[in-house]
């Protein structure tokens, strides 16, 4: 009998706000997104990232796009509507969203950040998001993830 998942913050928001996901676990020490793909028999494609940055207004956004994909940052920031963005330095991580990288989640960070998804998110039924800590991934549905996060979809990569 395997032990059931400890909850994570991410988790206990979708929980309350009564959205269904599915978790599926992985080795902890995996730390690219296509091995992590891998490891929890899923396309790429359907495997997200989320990429914190900083805009030139000072407001920091946050991205989700798949792990096979590079963020192209002209994209994203005419998406959030400012001249440019920048990812933060990976010391800011935790201090900024309460997680850390490898394990950050669009769900339940420390303060709500203006969120895109990726367009391509939108031909799945579901995709693979962080569950909120390494070794962690919550299967949810696109426009669920887009209701937890208050996220837009736009073309991103």
């Amino acid at each position: 009998m395997s032990k059931p998942t400890e909850k994570t913050n991410a988790l206990r928001i979708l929980d309350g706000e009564k959205i269904y996901y599915k978790t599926r676990e992985y080795p902890p020490d995996i730390t690219d997104g296509e091995s992590v793909a891998r490891a929890v028999s899923a396309d790429p494609d359907m495997t997200f990232k989320t990429l914190v940055t900083v805009g030139n207004d000072l407001n920091h956004y946050v991205f989700v796009v798949p792990v096979n994909y590079t963020l192209d940052l002209k994209k994203a920031a005419k998406a959030v509507g400012v001249k440019r963005v920048e990812m933060i330095k990976q010391k800011e991580l935790f201090p900024l969203t309460g997680y850390v990288h490898g394990g950050c989640s669009p769900v339940g960070m420390k303060k709500k950040f203006f969120t895109v998804i990726n367009d391509t998110a939108t031909i799945f039924d579901t995709i693979l998001v962080s569950g909120g800590r390494k070794g962690l991934q919550a299967e949810i549905s696109p426009s669920d993830l887009q209701k937890a996060t208050n996220a837009v979809f736009a073309d991103i990569i």
